[in-house]
């Protein structure tokens, strides 16, 4: 198993994938603000515990201990869809892109997405201080 097969690595891979494909959305909003009948999409956020575990690619199994116990619900194949998220206002030509609601969304992206990039450069760091021989600073 090499560094890159980690799953708090790989989780962040698929945070920061979501995150592109979310920012490319916001920007599609953008870029429609204009168009009559346009309604506003976004991705939901990835927040589903089963989904996250069913991504581990059977690293992590939740087991039945007892009849007693609910079975785990089979997990679904995941690509991220768009949905339709109009935002607070529809023009009267039916568009319902607000270009600064989309900013903050864009803004609040970024910031995710840099805590990202941070968070897996300090794993990347800590793995090759562990990998680093005895007496060596």
């Amino acid at each position: 198993m090499g560094f890159t097969d980690l799953p708090i690595l790989s989780q962040i891979r698929g945070r920061l994938s979501w995150l592109d494909e979310r920012q490319r959305v916001i920007a599609q909003n953008v870029a429609n603000s204009d168009t009559p009948g346009y309604a506003a999409r976004d991705l939901a956020a990835p927040t589903d515990f089963a989904r996250a575990l069913a991504q581990q690619n059977g690293a992590v199994r939740m087991s039945r201990t007892s009849a007693m116990h609910m079975a785990p619900a089979t997990p679904q194949a995941g690509h991220f869809q768009s949905q339709s998220a109009p935002d607070s206002e529809t023009t009267l030509d039916g568009n319902s892109v607000v270009v600064e609601e989309q900013m903050l969304k864009m803004a609040e992206s970024r910031m995710a997405y840099d805590a990202a990039i941070s968070l897996y450069q300090k794993s990347m760091q800590m793995l090759r201080m562990a990998a680093r021989p005895p007496g060596r600073g």
